[in-house]
């Protein structure tokens, strides 16, 4: 009878090497095609709330040194380079702190951008308004930094109806989408006029009241003109949403953001 040959225990060198080799893998498709990214703030509600989660399309815009994790891609400027779209959800790298931003792009190279009293001027034309029905959330601790939401109907307690007047706003080009107000007079609804340079973009977040974005300049801790090297990718679509803590409480996901088109 012939013996069957046992089947040798893996060595912890070659434990080693199938994970380098996983890391490497997932290393190359994080920088080529598709990034997660975990939504943390509410700034560009209603479009993104706290704890969706979606994939960034790294193959929108080209590759830049910033498409690799920790920006050690050898590229000194942009490969297969695309121009992005005014309305794009994009997901960039912080010129000053590294930190990764996501923001709808709003004004493109060559570009004058300016807020009057809530209204967005591109080009010296007023950007259409049309006021819709106001975002509803409840008043509760949101995501795994545990904030409150800024409500524009007053302070309506733990478990409340907080509420934020929309408008949908329609921007040159023609993309529409939702945009929130929580009181007239707040963040930055009076700017100067900013003139975008050439390989500069000017992002804006959809909750104008509540985002830290291109309006403030990045002595002041804002973020100021992004170059397009540091744009990381185009945001498509929300994968799934958790209302909870974290992402991985299954029984708080929100059955209404599975695969969103953004």
């Amino acid at each position: 009878m012939a013996r069957t040959k046992e089947k040798q225990p893996e060595t912890i060198g070659e434990t080693i090497k199938t994970v380098i080799y996983a890391l490497l893998i997932a290393g190359v498709f994080r920088s080529l095609f598709f990034q997660p990214f975990w939504i943390p703030s509410g700034s560009m509600k209603d479009t993104l709330l706290v704890g969706d989660f979606l994939f960034v399309n790294k193959m929108a815009y080209g590759y830049s040194k910033y498409s690799c994790p920790f920006g050690i891609c050898p590229i000194p400027d942009r490969i297969l380079a695309r121009t992005p779209e005014r309305g794009d959800v994009v997901v960039f790298r912080h010129p000053v702190s590294g930190q990764d931003y996501i923001k709808r792009l709003i004004g493109l190279p060559g570009d004058t951008v300016q807020m009057k009293n809530g209204v967005l001027f591109l080009n010296g034309q007023p950007q259409k308004q049309v006021p819709t029905a106001p975002f509803v959330e409840t008043y509760e601790a949101q995501g795994s930094v545990g904030g409150f939401p800024a409500c524009s109907n007053g302070a309506v307690g733990l478990g409340g109806e907080c509420e934020k007047e929309r408008a949908i706003e329609t921007l040159e080009g023609g993309v529409s989408h939702a945009i929130l107000n929580i009181r007239d007079g707040l963040g930055a609804d009076n700017t100067p006029e900013f003139s975008v340079p050439e390989g500069h973009f000017f992002f804006m977040g959809d909750n104008r009241d509540n985002s830290i974005d291109s309006r403030y300049p990045q002595a002041g801790g804002g973020v100021g003109m992004v170059p397009f090297a540091n744009l990381l990718g185009r945001a498509d679509r929300v994968i799934f949403s958790s209302a909870g803590r974290r992402m991985l409480y299954f029984w708080t996901w929100r059955g209404d953001r599975f695969f969103k088109k953004i």
